[in-house]
């Protein structure tokens, strides 16, 4: 059996969900829809927000919500039925102020192959007035960039050198 943490992951100690590419995730063209990878980011998202102890209704008895502002996704490999995948997170940016960012990769389990890179941004948001705020302390303390990913963001060649 394979030990997941142990997968070519991007960056160390990813936050990751398994799933298993079912029929209703299958399009017209006998792969995994778009539509469907997004989602599992989302789950995902939420999964690793809830094991960092806060949830959607912590998020509203705060008043505040990161609000996905942008995604870049790029689709590599497509996912077909019964695929075993994994999907893994990491935030890769936290300003301490309003913007926050996520990194994540999808793995098939079983030839240990990247099929998805996406990263999205966000911005910390007024819930009731839906307007960027500035983030609670808890989304500081519970959104925190890891250190083995900050020296890995620190070591990367920066897009602008080509």
């Amino acid at each position: 059996m394979t030990n997941l943490q142990d997968l070519d992951w991007d960056y160390p100690e990813p936050f990751f969900i398994e799933r298993t590419v079912g029929p209703g995730d299958i399009d017209g063209f006998d792969h995994t829809n778009n539509t469907v990878y997004l989602q599992w980011l989302d789950q995902c998202t939420w999964a690793h927000t809830e094991a960092a102890g806060l949830s959607a209704e912590n998020c509203v008895d705060l008043n505040r919500g990161m609000a996905v502002i942008r995604h870049e996704i790029d689709y590599l490999i497509s996912a077909k039925l019964d695929d075993h995948l994994v999907i893994g997170d990491w935030v890769t940016v936290n300003d301490g102020r309003l913007r926050a960012q996520r990194q994540y990769q999808i793995i098939r389990v079983n030839d240990g192959r990247t099929l998805l890179r996406a990263k999205t941004d966000y911005v910390c948001t007024d819930l009731k007035r839906g307007r960027p705020a500035r983030m609670p302390e808890q989304f500081v303390s519970n959104y925190p960039v890891l250190p083995g990913v900050a020296a890995k963001l620190a070591s990367a060649p920066s897009s602008a050198e080509g």
